[in-house]
């Protein structure tokens, strides 16, 4: 059953859609209301970053850079040097997809915190195509030494972990889709970064459905399946990719005896790629991984595409049934 602190209506055709980067020009201005060192910079899309908002609230602390990703990241890096909390916004594809050195380099390398957001990402796009459906982006951000990754499943949680991470010290990655996805938390759901929760646990446990971000919501669809046809899960956001929560994963992992990954995101070096990592050595257990699967996005719509790349509910129900 899900969660107490979940939506009830999370699994119902009257599931709030909202997009996560709503829930992030939100939180930007409440981090800068909280915070007087919180500034703001884009890369001509201020529109559809949604930090329109905060440029309008806070015209002074607010700068466009316009089309250059890489003085994007440099001029935030700067920033952070001299006591600024930057949140530096683009489509993933562009930020970290373009400056990837400028914010390995002049920002993590030097220790700077500037805060990275990617809108745009995942094959939800639709559309845009594969040029623009960055896919890769967790996996080229989580190598990079400091560097924290989060995934928020729904605004209300890009909202929170928005606000969270104005106050740490550390360079971070949050990513974000476009499309208006079901809001599944509530104000009451707990939001700690490098802390995982459960939002499904059926009375008997077969198997441990780890996920981040919006593509979530097909996880839980899939777990209710599966207890109709009697097999029991526990569904766990993972919204923190790193640091990850590996005491919560472990101790899942030994309880479930296998492990079902799902992200919409390129199965390798994603999440599911993290989790293997802390499973290999610590709770070696049957993996199955639902993600995109070395190849490109392309257009269409976001079902569409969420379908062709298999990571929709049924897809996720028979790579449980496999397994056992």
């Amino acid at each position: 059953m899900l969660h107490k602190d979940i939506h009830k209506n999370t699994l119902t055709e009257e599931v709030t859609r909202t997009p996560l980067r709503d829930g992030f020009g939100e939180g930007l201005v409440a981090a800068a209301k909280a915070h007087d060192r919180v500034v703001g910079l884009c890369a001509d899309l201020t529109d559809s970053t949604r930090m329109r908002e905060f440029a309008d609230t806070y015209p002074d602390r607010y700068i466009q850079v316009g089309v250059a990703e890489q003085n994007l990241a440099a001029v935030a890096s700067g920033l952070a040097s001299e006591g600024k909390i930057p949140f530096l916004t683009s489509y993933a594809m562009f930020s970290p997809g373009r400056n990837w050195e400028q914010i390995r380099t002049t920002a993590a390398y030097n220790d700077q915190a500037i805060k990275v957001v990617g809108s745009h990402a995942g094959v939800s796009v639709g559309p845009d195509g594969g040029t623009h459906q960055a896919l890769e982006d967790m996996a080229i951000m989580r190598v990079i030494p400091r560097m924290e990754v989060i995934a928020p499943c729904d605004a209300i949680e890009a909202k929170k972990a928005t606000e969270a991470i104005a106050r740490t010290d550390a360079p971070t990655y949050i990513r974000l889709a476009r499309e208006k996805t079901p809001v599944m938390t509530t104000v009451k759901t707990k939001f700690e970064i490098g802390k995982a929760y459960e939002m499904w646990r059926s009375k008997k446990i077969d198997v441990a459905i780890i996920g981040c971000g919006p593509i979530l919501h097909n996880a839980l669809v899939a777990a209710k399946e599966l207890e109709d046809r009697g097999i029991g899960s526990v569904v766990l956001n993972s919204h923190t990719i790193k640091p990850l929560d590996e005491k919560k994963i472990i101790e899942l992992a030994r309880e479930a005896g296998a492990v079902v990954t799902v992200e919409e995101h390129q199965v390798a070096g994603g999440l599911g790629s993290a989790i293997a990592e802390v499973l290999a050595q610590h709770a070696p257990v049957k993996m199955t991984f639902v993600g995109v699967k070395d190849v490109f996005g392309q257009s269409g719509t976001p079902d569409e595409l969420i379908e062709q790349y298999a990571l929709d509910t049924m897809s996720i129900v028979q790579a449980v049934k496999a397994m056992h």
